[in-house]
């Protein structure tokens, strides 16, 4: 892979994420392009990126996080937000998410609902 001048992957191109459970900080680093010292400090920064740690503090981040960085690095490094712009950018975009998941929610139990009354009508239809 071909690094630019500040030493990132050029092309914008990150290898795929392979269909493991775990990734060590090392792997992560090499996935989403990003030193492990950065990712130490978005911990800090972002509390949705919460590695599970074991034996001497190794970090094991899991699939959902790997993308999740990516993320974060795409609205850094990418669309030039800042920290706290990232931030926001993140909350804003979990709660679209939440609110798409209460629509479906609703629709499944409205879906439900009608099911319920049209069994009833057929019920009274077929005496």
């Amino acid at each position: 892979m071909e690094k630019n001048m500040h030493g990132m992957i050029a092309g914008g191109s990150l290898p795929p994420i392979p269909a493991k459970r775990y990734f060590t900080i090392g792997e992560v680093g090499e996935l989403c392009d990003v030193k492990p010292h950065v990712l130490r400090y978005w911990e800090q920064e972002f509390n949705q990126l919460n590695p599970q740690k074991r034996r001497g503090n190794r970090r094991y981040y899991q699939h959902h996080e790997v993308v999740l960085i990516r993320r974060i690095r795409e609205l850094l490094y990418e669309e030039g937000f800042t920290i706290n712009g990232a931030k926001l950018r993140l909350n804003e975009s979990s709660q679209e998410n939440s609110v798409q998941v209460s629509h479906q929610r609703t629709n499944g139990q409205h879906q439900d609902s009608i099911r319920t009354e049209l069994e009833a009508v057929l019920k009274i239809l077929s005496k």
